[in-house]
């Protein structure tokens, strides 16, 4: 079983069910996640037992990036263009599982068939905003810093450890 998020649906042994606050000391603060990933692949290379660590993202937000303006020609393009794959996929099907006939006419049937109503709901989807959205986007959600942080029982030595990365005294970096 997996889920949604790429995860296999069960929790790796000694991790709680349910979700729960982070525990730990903070051993180490970073401005993006890359640094604090690269502060927590250096406890791993120096055989730390990363299994007391987590990287916690502190002052969350919603991010979301306008990538380009929205027109009836990119609404009409796009629902011919899911239309088209999804009817593909139909007809694919369709010709899979048939005796008899051309399988490459079922193909092309469910293939405009996929066009057309492709193109229906993305109209009536687009002209159901009346212009209140006129614009593409992706959004993600991103920190303002992330805190690395350790169990107390091991806390000093990942301190020791992230200070030598700091100053570049570690070999490989």
């Amino acid at each position: 079983m997996t889920t949604p998020f790429g995860g296999s649906g069960r929790p790796a042994p000694g991790l709680p069910n349910l979700p729960t606050p982070p525990t730990g000391w903070p051993v180490g603060s970073y401005a993006t996640y890359e640094e604090a990933q690269r502060a927590v692949d250096h406890l791993a290379d120096s055989d730390f037992p990363v299994r007391d660590v987590t990287i916690v993202g502190v002052d969350l937000m919603l991010v979301e990036r306008i990538v380009g303006r929205l027109t009836w020609g990119r609404v009409l393009a796009s629902g011919a263009a899911s239309g088209a794959w999804f009817g593909l996929f139909v007809g694919l099907l369709l010709s899979l599982f048939s005796t008899a006939g051309d399988s490459l006419v079922r193909i092309l049937v469910a293939l405009a068939g996929g066009v057309v109503f492709g193109l229906a709901f993305a109209a009536a989807q687009y002209w159901g905003t009346r212009g209140r959205r006129d614009f593409t986007s992706a959004s993600q959600m991103v920190a303002g810093r992330y805190d690395v942080l350790c169990q107390p029982r091991n806390a000093e030595k990942a301190r020791e450890l992230l200070a030598k990365l700091a100053m570049g005294t570690t070999a490989g970096f």
